[in-house]
C-alpha cells in the first residue's frame, strides 16, 4: 500500500523546517553578522550602548543567528606561512639551567674547585672548573639535574647530555629532549598565535602546524598581511632583571652574562642588567589596560601566577633599596627602586603609552610571549573585491548547474521531475542549514562541492523514476509501481552514495585546506541528497497521489 505514516511525515517536515530556519540567516548575512557582533560585545564587556542595542535589534532573538563562515578566498584577508626558529629555545633553556648548575657545582666546591661560565655556541652551556682532575665528579653532580623526557617517543631518556673534556664541562639537551622541546615550542607558538588572533576579534581564522617547524595562518576579514604580521609577530616579552648600573655610552663593554639595554622613556640612557631574569612574562596570568591612579596616564596592570608571585616576592624582600628593571622587548620600560617586598603578585607598567598602545600591549602580554622568533616565508593579501568576485562566480556556477538540472528533469520526467526539482532546492537549503549549524567555513572549493552535489543530487531520483517506468510496464497499477520503484531502487542508491561518501571522508582525513573544504560540502551534500531523494520526493509524490488518485501516471 502506497502510504507514509503520520509520524514519518512530521519528522520529514520538521527536518525541512529546521534546515530552512538555520539556512535563512545567510540570506541576510551582513545584518545577522552585525547582530552577532553586538551580542558578543555586550556579553564580553557586560556594557551596552544605544548603538549596540540598535545593532542587536537588527535580527530577532527568537530566530537562529548562525551563519556559514566565509573563508579567506571568499571574504578576503591575509595569508602567512611562518617558520618558527625552534633553536632559539635551546639558548633560553641553557640560560635558565645555569643557576641550578652553578648551585650544584658550588655544593661540590671542595672537589671541583672554583667555577666560571664560558662563552659557548647556541644551545650549549660550558663551565670551566679549576680542578679538572675531578671532572668525573662534576659531571656526575650535574647529571643529577637531568629529568626524564616528557614525551612518548623519548620516555625514560634523560633530558640532559653532560660531558667533560679537559677543564671544560659541557651541558646540552639530549636528542630526545630536543625533539620534545621542538614539539612543545610548536604547540605553544600555535596556541599563542591563535590567542593573539582571537583577541583581535577576527572571525574563523585558520591556524595550523605544517611540517616540523612551520605554521600556516589565514585570517579572513583582516586588512593586509602586514597588519597580521604586526599582530602576531610582536614578541611582547616581559622580564624583570636586577640592575647593575647605568651608562650613557651605547658601546659600553659589559661582562659575558650581562645586558646593555636602552631606556624607553629616556633616550641616551642605558642600563646594565644581569642577563638571567628574576621572573618572566611566562608567569603572567592576566594583563589589562588601565590608568595610573596618581597621574591618570595610560598604564598596563599585570598579575603573576603563584610561582611567579613567590619568586618575585622573595626577590623584592631580599633586595629592598635596590633598583630592578622592567624590560619589554629589549627596552627598559622603567627601573624603580624596591621600597618594600612586593608579595601580592601584581603590579603596573607605566610609560609613554597611548590608550591604544596600552590596550595592544595588554593583549600581547595576556596572550603570552612567543617562545621563539618567527620568520615569515610567505605572505599574501586577498582583497575583499576578489572575494566578492569569487562568490559571484560561485553563485553563477550554482545557478547554471541548477537551471540545467531543472530543465533536464522536467523534460525527462514531467510532473515527477518538478517534484525532484523542488526537492533539489530543499537539498541546497539543508546543506546551508547544516553548514551554519556546525559553524563550518565555506571556501571556493566548498562551493565547487555544492555545485557537484547539485548535479549528483538527482541521481537517486533518476534511479527511482526509471525503476517506476519499468514497473509500470507490468501493468501492476500506478500505486504498486511507485512503491516497488522506491523499494527496489533503494539498494542501488545506498551503494552509490556510500562509496562517494567514503571518498569524501578520505579526502577530509588526508587532505588539508581547500581539499577539506571540498570534502565537507560534498559529504554533507551526499547525506542531504539521499534524504531528499528517498523521503522528501516520495512525500511529494504520495501526497499528490492521495489527493488525485490517478488511474494512470506518466513518468
Amino acid at each position: 500500500m502506497l502510504q507514509i505514516p503520520l509520524w514519518n511525515r512530521l519528522v520529514i517536515v520538521g527536518v525541512l523546517l529546521a534546515g530552512l530556519s538555520f539556512a535563512m540567516p545567510n540570506l541576510f548575512y551582513e545584518r545577522v553578522e552585525t547582530h552577532n557582533d553586538a551580542v558578543a560585545a555586550i556579553e564580553a564587556t557586560g556594557v551596552t550602548t544605544d548603538a549596540l542595542e540598535a545593532d542587536r535589534a537588527l535580527w530577532p532573538e527568537i530566530l537562529p543567528s548562525t551563519l556559514v563562515n566565509l573563508g579567506l578566498d571568499l571574504r578576503g584577508g591575509a595569508h602567512l606561512l611562518a617558520e618558527v626558529q625552534v633553536a632559539d629555545v635551546y639558548e633560553a633553556r641553557m640560560d635558565a639551567l645555569w643557576p641550578d648548575v652553578r648551585d650544584r657545582l658550588r655544593d661540590e666546591r671542595d672537589v671541583v674547585g672554583t667555577i666560571r661560565r664560558q662563552d659557548a655556541p647556541v644551545g650549549e652551556l660550558r663551565v670551566r672548573i679549576s680542578q679538572p682532575e675531578n671532572m668525573a665528579a662534576a659531571v656526575a653532580a650535574v647529571r643529577e639535574l637531568a629529568t626524564p623526557v616528557a614525551s612518548l617517543t623519548g620516555i625514560g631518556s634523560p633530558s640532559l647530555d653532560v660531558s667533560g673534556a679537559g677543564d671544560i664541562l659541557t651541558v646540552t639537551l639530549s636528542e630526545a629532549e630536543r625533539q620534545a622541546t621542538d614539539d612543545r615550542t610548536m604547540q605553544q607558538s600555535v596556541e599563542i598565535v591563535r590567542r593573539r588572533v582571537d583577541e583581535a576579534g577576527t572571525r574563523e581564522p585558520t591556524i595550523q602546524r605544517q611540517g616540523t617547524d612551520r605554521i600556516l595562518i589565514q585570517v579572513p576579514g583582516i586588512g593586509s598581511a602586514q597588519e597580521l604580521k604586526d599582530l602576531i609577530g610582536t614578541t611582547a616579552r616581559l622580564t624583570f632583571h636586577p640592575v647593575i648600573g647605568t651608562t650613557s655610552d651605547p658601546e659600553e663593554r659589559v661582562e659575558a652574562r650581562q645586558l646593555l639595554l636602552p631606556a624607553m622613556e629616556d633616550p641616551g640612557t642605558f642600563y646594565i642588567l644581569e642577563q638571567t631574569p628574576v621572573v618572566t612574562g611566562d608567569d603572567l596570568v592576566d594583563s589589562q589596560p588601565a590608568f595610573d591612579g596618581q597621574t591618570g596616564v595610560p598604564a598596563v596592570t599585570f598579575r603573576f601566577n603563584p610561582s611567579g608571585a613567590r619568586d618575585f616576592g622573595n626577590y623584592t624582600a631580599a633586595n629592598v633599596g635596590a633598583p630592578f628593571a622592567i624590560v619589554l622587548d629589549e627596552e627598559v620600560v622603567s627601573a624603580p627602586v624596591i621600597r618594600q617586598a612586593i608579595t601580592g603578585g601584581s603590579g603596573q607598567i607605566t610609560g609613554n603609552f597611548t590608550v591604544e598602545e596600552s590596550t595592544e600591549l595588554a593583549i600581547l602580554l595576556r596572550a603570552g610571549a612567543l617562545p621563539a622568533e618567527m620568520v615569515f616565508l610567505e605572505e599574501r593579501t586577498i582583497g575583499p573585491e576578489l572575494g566578492a568576485d569569487s562568490i559571484a562566480a560561485g553563485e553563477r556556477a550554482a545557478l547554471v548547474a541548477f537551471a540545467a538540472v531543472l530543465v533536464f528533469m522536467i523534460l525527462s520526467y514531467g510532473l515527477f521531475g518538478v517534484f525532484a526539482s523542488v526537492a533539489l532546492v530543499l537539498n541546497v537549503v539543508l546543506i546551508f542549514g547544516i553548514l551554519s549549524l556546525i559553524g563550518a567555513t565555506l571556501t571556493l572549493p566548498g562551493i565547487a562541492g555544492i555545485v557537484l552535489t547539485i548535479g549528483m543530487a538527482v541521481d537517486a531520483n533518476v534511479l527511482v523514476f526509471e525503476r517506476i517506468r519499468e514497473e509500470l510496464k507490468t501493468a501492476k497499477g500506478p500505486a504498486r509501481a511507485i512503491e516497488l520503484g522506491y523499494s527496489r531502487a533503494l539498494s542501488a542508491i545506498v551503494d552509490a552514495n556510500i562509496t562517494t561518501f567514503i571518498v569524501a571522508v578520505i579526502l577530509f582525513a588526508l587532505g588539508s585546506g581547500p581539499v577539506r573544504g571540498f570534502s565537507v560540502t560534498l559529504g554533507i551534500g551526499i547525506l542531504t541528497s539521499v534524504f531528499t531523494a528517498i523521503y522528501v520526493t516520495r512525500l511529494f509524490i504520495v501526497t499528490w497521489f492521495d489527493r488525485r488518485r490517478p488511474k494512470t501516471i506518466e513518468v
